[in-house]
């Protein structure tokens, strides 16, 4: 091939990679100028449900570990490894199914990860013993890691900026929702049934794989990003045909504002390149610290209940679910202000907002009455319910389409390996230094969580995916 030849050969590339960018910033206007409709209430609906299954899945083993313990005569330390070892699949699935859903679609990688979950929720009502659960309890933890930041991806995707932080939300609120199915469920399956049917209600979500595409199309931002305009094409004239055709006919026109992202596949390494970086540790953080204080909240009250607080096991278990159903109404009162006060002022106050009981109990300790600890203590694990369910609006929004996915997966391998460390933190703390020192600990990451955001967030309120994109790369070439 001569010279002129590879020249009109990188000329036709440049010009189809241009086409494709046009095509994908103009799927992208028509989107962000659409409301809310039926359409996206269906699909949400239905991507809620598979949320709140992945939840159900996940809090299964609380309830199950008790009987376990009994029945195969688990030490503490064989218990401990049993959680952790769902806690380190589920790092290894949110890595890696996110990473899949950049090559091969937010919808088929959910269909796998549904599959996964069944497939080892079924298994593991049939484990002969201890090696073989514990190897289930990985399998099944790469679905249960992989499910979230790919479901918040894609319902980012679908949503025009306006509403997007409460559709997010709302998402999140039905894995809350699962939390708490999950232990309803537990109280009245397993005196009746036994443990393993537990598992077996688990797997139903096997239907949901095989359902889901008739429910839910592909994110048409992710097709046109991939060479298929016609296919992002005709998803975004259903949607625009849900609209009533007198508020269709009040629409303004989509405009490609500013210039379109070259959104061709990224590397990992993607996350820290200029542009990026600030905004990866900042969302790094966010869900670090959030988590270390609401699984170390949720996982260790009812312990202190009963060994510091000298609480019957019932009370405690009572109490414990004060603070199972505070998580809830966080969500939804999240709901109602992640776009109203924006993502920064909201994450920032929460975190303070949070920070603030802890540090009253730090001072005070066991001299509280232990009723007045659960308040304090559902109180702050309220408020961080709001971060925890915001990492999953804030960390698909800061990154464009192409490696969106690879960074709400990376924020979700931090969570997860945060809800490892954060439980044996504490137990160091109970074990060298006191109740006190726990609570103080609790106030601490919050205030480092609250002093993060508030020094080094981004607000992205009411901004389209394609603009916020934009502004990463216009500074990347600056810099």
């Amino acid at each position: 091939m001569d010279l002129s030849s590879t020249v009109k050969q990188v000329d036709a590339n440049a010009v189809s990679r241009t086409g494709d960018l046009h095509d994908a910033a103009l799927i992208s206007a028509r989107i962000e100028r659409l409301p809310f409709t039926r359409w996206h209430a269906r699909v949400l609906g239905v991507v809620g449900f598979v949320h709140m299954t992945d939840a159900f899945d996940a809090l299964t083993i609380a309830y199950v570990l008790p009987v376990l313990i009994g029945l195969w005569h688990l030490s503490p330390g064989d218990a401990a490894l049993l959680v952790a070892g769902g806690y380190v699949g589920q790092t290894v699935g949110a890595l890696l199914f996110s990473a899949a859903a950049e090559r091969f679609g937010r919808l088929r990688v959910l269909r796998w990860l549904l599959v996964i979950l069944a497939l080892g929720s079924l298994a593991s009502a049939y484990a002969p013993g201890y090696a073989v659960f514990i190897a289930l309890r990985l399998f099944q933890g790469i679905g249960l890691g992989g499910e979230s930041p790919v479901s918040a991806t894609y319902m980012n995707e679908l949503c025009p900026a306006k509403t997007r932080g409460r559709v997010i939300f709302v998402l999140q609120s039905t894995f809350a929702a699962g939390n708490l199915i999950a232990a309803i469920a537990a109280l009245w399956l397993i005196p009746a049934y036994g443990w393993q049917v537990m598992f077996l209600v688990g797997a139903l979500p096997i239907v949901l794989a095989a359902i889901l595409p008739r429910m839910a199309p592909e994110s048409p931002r992710w097709l046109a990003i991939n060479g298929r305009a016609d296919e992002a094409e005709r998803i975004v004239a259903t949607i625009e045909q849900s609209v009533p055709r007198e508020q269709y006919a009040s629409l303004p026109a989509a405009q490609v504002v500013g210039t379109p992202v070259d959104q061709r596949k990224a590397p990992f390494r993607s996350l820290f390149q200029p542009g990026y970086v600030t905004r990866t540790l900042v969302v790094w953080l966010m869900a670090c610290c959030g988590s270390l204080t609401t699984y170390g909240i949720l996982v260790w009250l009812p312990s202190l209940y009963r060994t510091v607080y000298h609480l019957p096991l019932n009370v405690a278990l009572r109490y414990g679910m004060v603070s199972m159903i505070a998580t809830l109404i966080g969500t939804l009162v999240g709901v109602f202000v992640i776009d109203w006060l924006g993502r920064k002022k909201t994450f920032a106050l929460a975190f303070l907002g949070a920070a603030l009981p802890m540090l009253y109990l730090a001072f005070s300790g066991t001299h509280v009455p232990a009723a007045q600890v659960s308040m304090l203590a559902s109180l702050s694990v309220a408020l961080i319910a709001i971060v925890q369910c915001g990492i999953y609006v804030y960390a698909p929004e800061v990154y464009p389409t192409r490696i969106r996915a690879r960074g709400a997966g990376a924020a979700s391998a931090v969570t997860r390996v945060s809800s490892v460390i954060g439980p044996m933190i504490i137990g160091a703390l109970l074990t060298y230094l006191n109740v006190e020192a726990v609570f103080g600990y609790f106030a601490f990451v919050s205030l480092a969580g609250a002093i993060v955001i508030g020094a080094f967030a981004m607000e992205t309120r009411g901004r389209t995916l394609d603009e916020i994109a934009g502004e990463t790369t216009v500074r990347s070439h600056r810099q």
